[in-house]
């Protein structure tokens, strides 16, 4: 089984290493990171690169795709290599999935169309633009196509989805392995438990405001 990690230019890093720290943990499986160009790219802070190791023309065929999301997600919406290879992969995929605002990159390139799925809670919104059913779940799953909120959720939807591809205890056990029992300092992780005046502040920073 092949895994291929869609990465760009500013994508955000959690994005990508959460799936791979989980299900790329599939046995048996080929996890390889894809971009438009093979190399290095550089993610939104500037200060990471993660290796391409291949094009996205040398991995036309994945079984699972992971699209990952982040500030540079927005000028990849008209990028034509980028959707065409979308459509392409997810006609043979058994899988295709995303992390954060990787959805709207599949619901732009017209895969989510009349589906449920889910992104970051600033650009959840935007995926109706695209004729999908935005909802507020973490884990949104709807035939094979499985979408993840905001960044730290690619964790759970690599396990989600490694559960249902290779059981509930290997998933359980990969769970166990990278010790993932989140108990976080702050209840501040979504906008229903967050201090209003921090979501409004960034709302109103974000690249996400509905015109």
């Amino acid at each position: 089984m092949q895994i291929a990690i869609v990465i760009f230019d500013r994508f955000t890093a959690l994005d990508a290493v959460g799936p791979y720290e989980t299900l790329g943990r599939l046995p048996d499986a080929e996890t390889v990171f894809v971009a438009e160009h093979a190399g290095p790219v550089r993610t939104d802070t500037g200060n990471l690169a993660i290796t391409a190791d291949k094009a996205l023309a040398e991995v036309p065929h994945p079984d699972i795709v992971v699209v990952s999301g982040g500030p540079g997600q927005t000028p990849q919406m008209e990028n034509g290599v980028l959707l065409d290879w979308l459509r392409t992969a997810d006609a043979t995929s058994t899988w295709t999935t995303s992390v954060c605002t990787g959805s709207l990159l599949l619901a732009a390139a017209g895969l989510l169309r009349g589906r449920r799925a889910t992104s970051h809670w600033l650009a959840l919104d935007h995926l109706e633009r695209f004729g999908a059913e935005p909802t507020g779940e973490r884990v949104v799953t709807d035939g094979k196509y499985v979408t993840a909120a905001g960044v730290s959720s690619g964790i759970d939807m690599g396990l989600t989805l490694l559960g249902r591809i290779a059981g509930d205890e290997h998933a359980q056990t990969v769970q166990l392995a990278v010790e993932y029992d989140p108990r976080p300092p702050y209840d501040a992780g979504s906008p229903q438990k967050a201090p209003t005046h921090l979501v409004e502040q960034l709302r109103s920073q974000s690249r996400f405001l509905l015109s």
